[in-house]
């Protein structure tokens, strides 16, 4: 029998934002709040721009462009 163990978790995203989130609110780093969710966005924005290119090249390589 072959099971597939799956197992959720927290990602380094995930880990590094608590992380800083604990250091902004215990008062050991002074950032502002954007900085401190720059985790967040910066994942976010990362996956958006592949969505992006990805997407843009299909169509290219369809020549619907």
């Amino acid at each position: 029998m072959d099971k597939e163990v799956k197992r959720g978790g927290m990602g380094f995203v995930s880990i590094l934002t608590l992380i800083f989130i604990v250091l902004k609110l215990t008062g050991l780093i002074d950032w502002s709040w954007v900085l401190v969710l720059s985790p967040v966005w910066i994942s976010g924005l990362f996956f958006a721009i592949v969505f992006a290119i990805i997407l843009i090249g299909g169509r290219i390589k369809k020549g619907k462009w």
